[in-house]
């Protein structure tokens, strides 16, 4: 495909005028300010007039499979939401839910411009094979809760990540990966976290976990580890060893913030969830300040309740400011950079998040026609503080489009949205 004429945000995350972009065979092939010499070898010229390219959005932080609780338990605080509700509901999930539900979730993204996602659920191999027929980009994760002092490798998750290992570690072109997770501190135990730490070291795999969410988690974590943070915990049982994302840490404190820059922990921030569930505020400016990669999540739907990343990004960008009283603070480049590029870097997708030459064409367009983005100005600006999801009108992963215009060519959403529903209204009637 060809975009022409199109306004671009570039690789610096400022906004060009009347650029030319294309692709082939899944990466882009050209940017340049002007139409490219034998401008057919690009297949398709799309008209980009009134139109804003930009790279895919990347979802730091998510549970795909939660569609299938939207709406469900509401209006609680985190750990009674958790353990009262969304546990024994997850409970009931069989993997065929999973699948279903993640197709949604896939679909829903797509709409709104997200190309790949982080998860953390169950039932892998279920919402990989979801993945793999959407065509998206995932890093997948099953997840470790660990009541008992055990090691890791006497849970039957760890014949599990084998499994998924060799059956779905760079498949699809390297668009399917496989992480391993750990749900938080007070779902686990030492002995289990270190002992996955080693796995995930010697298998060369990343590392999800829930860190710092709520300050009862953080206090609590202190109380019961002679004063340690859940950054300390983690990383005296060797977690960082691995490269991780460490969704949240709503909380941190102190030395916490030098270990996550050193050890190049990602912190996905989820600024949606963290203020439905009463969280709190992640402190995003000190962290970039610290250099510390971060990017942003949505968390699942019973908590956010939608995966319109564009959503969280506006929020991203505003309560940064509002909490620090400081106006100045997450530029839209900035936000911009952490929703594409360092999504991207959490996910170890070197290749991926930037309109660069070279790249994978993992690429989202705008319609910037609509009276929200009038008068016209800074394109970067509009679209962090004035542009919506709505305004997707196509989504490309790897040079392959999966929304254009209300349809999913890979996708049955009418039937996702179907099964979807029969499930969970079979898992309440159990409940």
């Amino acid at each position: 495909m060809l975009f022409s004429d199109i306004t671009l945000i570039d690789e610096d995350f400022s906004a060009r005028e009347h650029a030319w972009v294309g692709t082939i065979d899944g990466r882009i092939a050209y940017v340049g300010g002007a139409a490219p010499e034998d401008p057919a070898r690009f297949g398709e010229v799309y008209d980009g007039r009134d139109r804003v390219l930009m790279p895919g959005l990347y979802n730091a932080h998510s549970h795909a499979p939660m569609t299938l609780l939207r709406g469900y338990a509401e209006n609680l605080p985190l750990q009674t939401w958790l353990f009262e509700q969304i546990f024994p509901f997850e409970a009931k999930m069989t993997p065929e839910d999973c699948y279903w539900a993640t197709k949604l979730a896939c679909a829903e993204m797509l709409r709104f411009g997200t190309v790949s996602f982080s998860d953390m659920y169950y039932h892998v191999e279920a919402c990989a094979r979801a993945v793999r027929e959407a065509g998206m980009k995932c890093n997948l994760s099953d997840t470790l809760i660990a009541p008992d002092e055990k090691p890791y490798e006497e849970y039957p998750l760890a014949k599990a990540n084998r499994a998924a290992i060799a059956e779905l570690q760079g498949a699809d072109d390297g668009r399917i990966l496989v992480d391993f997770n750990v749900h938080a501190e007070y779902t686990t135990n030492p002995l289990s976290v270190r002992t996955l730490a080693e796995a995930a070291k010697e298998a060369g795999v990343r590392v999800q976990v829930h860190v710092s969410e709520t300050r009862s988690e953080h206090e609590e974590c202190k109380e019961r580890h002679g004063g340690m943070t859940p950054v300390r915990y983690f990383d005296s049982l060797g977690l960082f060893d691995a490269p991780t994302t460490a969704a949240h840490c709503t909380w941190i404190e102190g030395e916490d913030f030098d270990i996550l820059a050193e050890r190049g922990v990602t912190v996905a921030t989820n600024p949606v969830s963290n203020m439905k569930l009463a969280s709190g505020f992640a402190p995003v400016p000190r962290m970039l300040e610290r250099g510390i990669n971060v990017a942003l999540g949505t968390d699942g739907c019973a908590s956010n309740n939608n995966l319109d990343m564009f959503q969280d990004l506006y929020v991203l960008a505003l309560i940064s400011k509002g909490a620090a009283g400081d106006p100045t603070l997450v530029s839209p480049a900035q936000a911009l950079r952490i929703a594409t590029r360092n999504g991207a870097l959490s996910q170890g997708r070197e290749d991926c998040g930037l309109v660069r030459e070279g790249m994978r064409a993992d690429l989202v367009v705008l319609d910037a026609s609509g009276p929200s983005w009038r008068p016209s100005g800074d394109a970067a600006s509009h679209v962090v503080y004035a542009g919506h999801g709505a305004d997707v009108v196509l989504t490309m992963v790897d040079g392959r489009v999966l929304y254009r215009d209300g349809s999913w060519p890979t996708l049955d959403v009418e039937e996702a949205k179907a099964r979807v529903e029969a499930a969970k209204a079979r898992i309440v009637s159990e409940l």
